[in-house]
Order: C-alpha cells, then structure tokens, then sequence
C-alpha cells in the first residue's frame, strides 16, 4: 500500500515531506519537474559513492595499462637506437587511456549498482510528476499509518491524496 499526494507548489511539497520524515512512516519517494537541491536534504541523502567507483576503476586502469605496456615490452623484446626496453613516456599514453577507458566502465556499473538498476519491482508513479506537480510518495506503510500519512500530507497543502497498489 502506498499513499501518493499530488502538490502544486514547491514549499507545501517539501514541507509535506518534511512532515512525513519526521513521523516515521514508510519509504518517501519525491518526484518533481525541476531539480530540487532542498528536496535532497529533506531525504536526507549525501554525496553520491558512484564516485568511489569511478576513483577505483580509474586506478586500477592506469596501473592495468602501464603493467599492460610493461608485459608487452618485456615478451616481445625490441630494442631501438640504445634506448631502454622500458621506458616510461611511450607507456604513459597507455596508461591514460586505459585510467579514462576503466574509469568510465566502473562509474556506469557503480550508477546502475547504487541506483539499483534495473528496477525489480514496479514503484508507484505520476505522469502529472513530469510536467508540472511535484509528488510525495509514502510507500510500505500499514493501514493506520496510510490514514496519517494522507492528514498530514493534506494538511501540507496537497492538491490530491489518493492509495494505490505497488505497481500502480
């Protein structure tokens, strides 16, 4: 069961959420047309770890690619004008490319991690969330604390209130 507010207002939604946090029912999901930095700090969320993901690929690719260009030099020996069969310059192209390629691959598997990628499971949703109503979903909350949870959301200034099913 989930509780699903519509609000057209910016300030009655994140203070709705605001309530609702505070009392302790259910999952909240915000769903808004435009990007809410304050919507945010209502969930209470932090910096992303995809970054974390994107500093260890890129790590593990420059070392990958300099022992890569290392290995290479040192099974297919070639020696040129005296110089050194390993030399660092030539290996440092290989090395970057190789940082960009795997940070990249590592920061596309931390998002679809962290955002949990794909969705097993269908949430509620609002089309009207899209274009211009920003929407307050409280989800897994048992009967009694629906029924609080659609007061409080109406008291904030919610447009509309209505249950849906997980899915719906």
């Amino acid at each position: 069961m989930a509780v699903l507010a519509t609000f057209r207002y910016e300030e009655d939604f994140l203070a709705g959420a605001e309530r609702v946090k505070t009392a302790g029912i259910g999952r909240i999901s915000l769903m808004s047309p435009v990007p809410l930095e304050a919507a945010q700090e209502v969930l209470g969320l932090e910096k992303s770890p995809v970054r974390r993901f994107s500093l260890a690929g890129a790590i593990i690719g420059a070392v990958a690619g300099f022992a890569m260009a290392v290995a290479t030099a040192l099974v297919f020996i070639l020696p040129t004008g005296g110089r050194a069969i390993i030399s660092v310059p030539p290996y440092l192209v290989i090395a970057y490319e190789m940082t960009i390629l795997l940070g990249v691959l590592f920061t596309l598997v931390g998002f679809h991690i962290v955002s949990g990628l794909p969705a097993w499971r269908d949430r509620p949703y609002a089309p009207e969330s899209n274009i211009d109503r920003f929407v307050v979903v409280v989800e897994g909350a048992a009967e009694t604390d629906a029924l609080r949870a659609e007061t409080i959301l109406r008291e904030a200034g919610a447009e509309e209130t209505r249950r849906v099913e997980d899915g719906q």
